[in-house]
Order: structure tokens, then sequence, then C-alpha cells
């Protein structure tokens, strides 16, 4: 009996192949991954593992069973033979991985064969071999849900199926002494090895589809690390300047001679092999690559299509994939290789997704753009609001000049005159120099201090080298005129201002100080985050520093509002040193 469990362990060796080169057909591979079977491709599935259950008839030991003698190839059967084989892995398989209806179908077709063999078991192992497609079956409806078939389950459904067999059998072949002689003999080495056999398919599965996920993984990983490394660049949109380091990424990261990128004009960058004769900013020549542009699809290109024009040219075959926005074919993405095969399956199919993800890459780049409009649209919107809001205060403090002292007057309207100079020049801009911006404060309090009557004290404490420093326009003015209008004005005599500019390592550091009368907790939670209506004043002033503050360094950079009722208040903010324009620092 065991000489007969090797003997047919031996011949799995030859079912195994089988398994193995089953795995490579498409429909098969469906099969395995997705544990479904589409409609059109259920019969060549019933038919190859129909096949497969002929091929484990074959492989069999013919047995006589009153002679006790094997022969290790079946030709032909005599009425008094039987065969020991493994016809049944390639059945129960068929129906754990596609149901009782590929089963059944499988069954039929082995069982079919089977029984116009002959022998004195032909109609029971024909009518076995069916029963047993749908046994697995039965087993595909209990583990549907599972993705893989387990190791156990199928061991256990090829051994019942095999035991089935066994039984049946001794149930229909005559005669009975013959029959009980037969499955005495061949019985249990038979269950053994096609459990053992259906197993060992299963685990070829298994291996298939764990190969192809590491695989999957490992060129999810590679694109998404390409992905982050190329951010930076394509960020700022599809330009030359962002397409060449972009392209040596590529290169270096991808099995390809050639990387190039494109725009709907012409070429932007091109490195690797052949950049001799390939080279940037000349149009795009290549029918291929207009094809792309104008259809958005996938393009594998051969030596013809590329169409270089030089001779001899290296570059033999290419992948030229669309670049979108918006489903708009902005641009390409090309992939170009010496071999004449062109690029393999794995290759292309990653060269499809770095395309989808470089296309997310510059929609983000339009997200941006138009985030920075955005932005300097609302910065504009609140310089405008803090213009009239100037204009109003110190026009009324003109006209009380004008009766009481003409000359004082007129030289305050040639102050006025030169700050809106400048204030009219800075709504051009988002950012000016704390110099400049000192400049508008000094002009603001040459018309306050007239109005004090001498009332006001203001000490400037700036650190010249501080003065280059970008700020927003007309930043201080505001919070100086919201010390004066709402801190200094109900004082008497004796109100002191102080404007202290202070460079640091990483920051600026700029406060204005009153000594007036304070404010409490409550008040200052509000001031700076939202209007805080009051008799002399629409309460926009400090929002919208605060606001623009924040917008253009972060919310870290906003206002601090320190005060106390009858000690005065500071308003203070910093400005980060190593943000992009502040003369150099980085």
């Amino acid at each position: 009996m065991w000489e007969l469990v090797l003997v047919m362990l031996e011949r799995l060796g030859i079912i195994v192949t089988v398994a193995f080169v089953m795995t490579r057909f498409k429909f098969v591979r469906h099969l395995i991954e997705k544990r479904k079977i589409a409609r059109h491709s259920r019969v060549s599935v019933i038919v190859m593992f129909g096949l497969f259950g002929i091929i484990g008839t074959y492989t069999g030991l013919k047995v006589n069973p009153e002679q006790a003698t094997y022969f290790r190839w079946v030709v032909g059967i005599e009425e008094g033979e039987a065969i020991a084989n493994s016809r049944v892995i390639g059945v129960v398989v068929a129906g754990l991985l596609g149901g009782w209806k590929v089963g059944i179908g499988a069954g039929l077709i082995a069982g079919v064969h089977r029984y116009f063999l002959g022998g004195f078991t032909a109609f029971a192992c024909g009518l076995s071999t069916i029963i047993a497609g749908a046994i697995a079956g039965y087993f595909y409806k209990s583990n549907k849900n599972n993705r893989i078939i387990s190791l156990q389950t199928a061991l256990v459904v090829g051994m019942l199926a095999e035991a089935v067999q066994m039984g049946v059998i001794l149930l229909v072949a005559r005669p009975f002494d013959q029959a009980l002689l037969l499955v005495g003999d061949i019985g249990v080495p038979m269950i053994i090895a096609n459990g053992i056999g259906t197993a060992i398919f299963i685990l070829i599965i298994r291996n298939v589809i764990h190969e192809e996920e590491k695989i999957g993984s490992l060129q999810a990983q590679k694109a998404l690390k390409l992905a982050d490394l190329t951010l930076k660049y394509l960020r700022k949109g599809l330009t030359t300047e962002s397409a060449l380091p972009t392209c040596k990424i590529l290169l270096k990261e991808i099995q390809a001679d050639a990387v190039s990128i494109t725009n709907r004009e012409r070429i932007l960058a091109f490195t690797g092999v052949a950049q001799d004769h390939h080279v940037g900013n000349e149009g795009i020549r290549t029918q291929a690559t207009k094809r792309v542009l104008k259809d958005g699809e996938v393009v594998i290109a051969g030596q013809d299509e590329i169409n270089c024009g030089v001779r001899d040219c290296p570059l033999h075959a290419a992948i030229i994939a669309p670049l979108k926005i918006k489903e708009e074919t902005i641009g390409t993405l090309k992939f170009y290789f010496k071999t004449e095969k062109g690029p393999s399956p794995t290759t292309i199919e990653l060269s499809k997704g770095l395309s989808t993800l470089l296309s997310h890459q510059l929609e983000l780049s339009e997200v941006d753009r138009h985030l920075e409009l955005a932005k300097q649209a609302e910065i504009k919107a609140l310089q405008a609001q803090v213009s009239p809001h100037f204009l109003f205060n110190a026009l009324n403090t003109i006209i009380a000049l004008i009766r009481t002292d003409p000359m004082k007057a007129r030289r305050l309207l040639v102050s006025l005159s030169h700050f809106f100079r400048q204030n009219l020049s800075g709504t051009t801009i988002t950012q000016t120099s704390i110099e400049e911006d000192l400049k508008h404060v000094k002009a603001y309090l040459e018309i306050e201090q007239a109005r004090f009557s001498d009332k006001l004290t203001v000490h400037y404490d700036v650190d010249p080298k501080a003065l280059p420093i970008k700020v927003p326009p007309m930043t201080l003015q505001p919070i100086v005129e919201n010390a004066i209008k709402h801190g200094l004005k109900p004082l008497q005599n004796d109100s002191y201002l102080s404007i202290q500019i202070e460079k640091g390592e990483d920051v600026v550091l700029l406060s204005v100080s009153d000594n007036g009368i304070g404010m409490g907790t409550k008040r200052i939670d509000e001031l700076g985050n939202e209007r805080v209506h009051s008799k002399t004043g629409t309460g926009i002033g400090l929002v919208n520093i605060n606001r623009r503050l924040q917008m253009m360094y972060g919310e870290k950079a906003g206002l601090n509002i320190e005060s106390e009722k009858g000690r005065g208040t500071t308003v203070s903010f910093h400005i980060p040193l190593k943000v992009r324009g502040n003369d150099g620092y980085e």
C-alpha cells in the first residue's frame, strides 16, 4: 500500500506542473484573485479544469486487483482493471474556486471521459467524479467570504471527495468482491495522495497571489516614494523648472533608459540616453505623443512611432502617458527603452500609476495657485478697508486746524498727501519694508500730535537692522490709531505712546504701547478676532491686521494684546525672518 502511495505522490509532480501552467492564463488568474467568474469565461474554466481531470486520469496507475499488479501509464483498460489516479484534484479545485456549476461542469467532462475508458469501475468512477465537483461546490459556498481557500480545507475536501469515490465504487461497481478488493488496495493511497495533491494545488495558487501582492506592494511603495520626491517640484506647475528635476528623479528610480515630460506644444525636459539629440524646448514631433494629447490614453510606441529623425538613435520603444488636470490633458510623461521588446507589463502599470499621481500633483498646483490668488485678493480688500479708515480721521483733524492754524493745516495736508501717495502704491503690493511702514506712522502721528495740542509724547525705539525686513503694508498705523483713539483720547494730559521695533535671531518684534485707560480681559479676547463696535470706530482695524498677519505668516504671527484697566495697553506681533521675501532671509 505504501509503495502505491509513494508512486502516486511521485505522479503529483506532473499535476503540479500543469497547475502552475494553468495559473498563467488570464481568466484563471482572475478566478483565483476575485473568486468570481464572468459568464463568458465560465465555459473556458470548466473545459480547462475538465481537461486537468483527464490528465489526472492518464497520469494514474492501471490496477488489476485480482493479480495485484500495477502499470505505470494508462493507455487502455481491460474489463477487470481500474485506475488509481488523481483525476479528482482538478474537479475539486474547480469547485472550490468557481462554485458548484464549475465543479459539476468539470466533473462531467472528466467523468464522461473516464466512463468511456471502460473497466468494471467505469460508471462508478464517472459518477463519483461529478459528485466530487458538487461536494467542492458546497465548500465553495461555505468559504465564499474567505479570500483564499485554506490548505486545511483543500486537504479535507480532496480526501473527502476521494473517500466518496471509494464508497460509490463499493455501491455501484460489480462484481462486488472485485470492487472490495480494489478499494482495499488503492483506497487509502488515493485518499492520501489526492488530499495532498489538492492542498498542493491551492498552495501554488496562494504563492501566486502572495507573489503578485508583494510585487504590487513594492510598485505601490515605489510610486508613493516618487510622488513624495517630485511633489515639491510639480506643486509649482508644469514648467521647464519643475519638469527637469522630476525627470531626473524618475530616471533614477524607474527601469527606463530615458524620461521626458512635455506640455501640449513642446518638450519641457529630457534626460537619459540620447539626450544629445532629444533636447528640451523643441516642438512635439512624435505622432504617438500627439495622439496621447488628443485622446488622453496611454500609448506603447515602437521605434517607428518614436521617429526622432536620428538614424542611430538607441531608443526603440516608449511608454507615453497623459498628464491631466480635471480630465483635460495638459502634457505627457514619456519613458524610453533601448530594447526592441519594449517595457514589461509591470513597468507599463507603474508608468500608468505614476502619470495619475503626477497629474494629481499638477491639480494640486492649480489649487495652490487659485488659493494664492484668492489670498492676494483678500489682502488687497483688507488693505482697501484700512485706507478710508485713516482718511476720515485725518481729514477731521485737518478740518479742525484750518480755522485755528492754517499754516499748520497746510503742513499736515502735505504730510497727508505724502502718506496717500505711498498708501496708493501699497495697494499693488502685499509686502513693504518696516522703514516704509514707519514713515506712514510718522505721517499719521504728525496729524494726531497736532490734534492733541502737545498733550501727546511719542517715543521711537527702532533697531536699524530691522528696517529692511518686510511686513504687510499699513500694519503699524492702524495699531497706533487704535491706541490713540481708544486708549489716549480719554486722558486729559500726559499721553504717552511708544513704538518699539527689535530684530532678534529668528524674528522681528514690533510693539506699540500706550499709557491709556486700558481694557478688561473680555475686551482683549474680542479685539483682533471680531469686530468690536464702539462710538468712535467701526472695529475693523485690528481685525484686518490680525487677519493679514495670519494669512501671510501663520496663526502664531497674529496680534498679542496685553492690557489692564487704568494701566495702558501693549499690542505686539512678530515677523519670522525665515520666510521668502525678507531680503535674503530664508
